[in-house]
């Protein structure tokens, strides 16, 4: 019979220290698999199925939540992986809502830097010089890029959650073109041009001429708004604001057609009848004296202007040349003659 050596390790069928290497190398191969997969998964472009590519992300969309979205979508792959490299990466509680577009295929890295900073589709509104507040509502609603948050609320909750403190929102917002992201709050739009209009109501109103018959930036608002009403061409802005302040100061009533037009409402029909002068409305600027009670219109810059810096005239009315200018006149006399003159063919 064999003796074994003495020291001899004992017979044995399992070596630890060899299983322990063979896991560490498969461990091993599997991180450095698992890693050559993920450093794959991030450097390859997403195959987007067209271009452009859009989608909206809506407020309270978490990480996960959006990644599945856009998984749906067809824009991204391994939405898991994404969600678990957004959270390692410190970007998964930074998403910002929005409307996104995609024009090429994006990388993950890339796809989560755009979601992070909030890089949204902007869009554009355009509020014209002139409008009154119904056509400022009509255009938000039409607006396909907004989010209509105000379709339900009445003028006065417009006007609480703007902090407007004036009779009505007519003539408190600034006309101009505002930009923003996509699926934006219509409500954040108002609230800007509000903001815009302030600005440049307080500094028209610093810089007014003195001795003018105005109590307040309101009041000055209300007769800008019916200058830029009344001024066919820019040249005459003016002087238009120099005949209805002339008349303010000496109790003339104002007689200007836009705001019977403004009070009729829905009953004007294109045309402003002998009727229609004669009918009392708050607006109707034939039968009540002074300004009407809020603005009729959005005023543009010039037309603040011009309502707290008129000319320096004596003129008491003017008339329509026909070519989209006026005829100014100091006395009653003259404006006949400029009025058979201008609009009756010289009889």
């Amino acid at each position: 019979m064999a003796r074994r050596k003495k020291n001899a390790p004992p017979p044995s069928s399992f070596s630890f220290a060899g299983f322990a290497t063979r896991v560490f190398l498969l461990l091993l191969l599997l991180c450095v698999a698992g890693g050559a997969y993920v450093w794959r998964y991030i450097n390859t472009p997403f195959p987007l199925p067209h271009t452009p590519a859009e989608f909206t992300l809506e407020r309270g969309t978490t990480m996960k939540m959006a990644a599945f979205q856009l998984a749906g979508d067809g824009l991204i792959t391994q939405p898991g992986l994404f969600v678990w490299i957004a959270r390692l990466h410190g970007d998964a509680s930074r998403i910002k809502a929005g409307s996104y577009e995609l024009s090429e295929p994006v990388t993950p890295m890339q796809l989560l830097a755009k979601l992070s900073e909030g890089d949204v589709t902007s869009a554009s509104l355009l509020l014209v010089e002139g409008w009154n507040w119904k056509q400022v509502r009509a255009a938000l609603a039409k607006s396909t890029d907004l989010r209509h948050d105000t379709a339900a609320m009445s003028d006065a909750d417009i006007d609480a959650a703007l902090g407007i403190e004036a009779p009505s929102p007519e003539g408190m917002f600034f006309p101009d073109t505002y930009h923003f992201a996509k699926q934006s709050s219509d409500l954040d739009v108002l609230k800007r041009a509000y903001a815009a209009m302030q600005r440049k109501l307080a500094a028209a109103w610093e810089a007014r001429a003195p001795n003018l018959p105005l109590r307040s930036p309101y009041e000055a608002l209300t007769l800008a708004s019916i200058v830029e009403k009344e001024t066919g061409r820019a040249n005459d802005r003016a002087m238009v604001a120099a005949v209805f302040n002339n008349r303010l100061t000496v109790g003339m009533r104002l007689q200007t057609d836009p705001s019977v037009i403004y009070g009729l409402g829905s009953r004007y029909d294109g045309t402003i009848h002998k009727v229609d002068l004669e009918t009392d409305t708050p607006y109707n600027t034939y039968t009540r004296a002074g300004l009407t009670p809020t603005p009729i219109a959005m005023p543009g810059e010039a037309a603040l202007n011009a309502a707290l810096n008129p000319a320096r005239s004596k003129a008491l009315y003017f008339v329509a040349k026909g070519d989209g200018s006026s005829y100014f006149s100091d006395t009653l006399a003259e404006h006949n003659q400029a009025v058979r003159r201008y609009q009756l063919g010289g009889k």
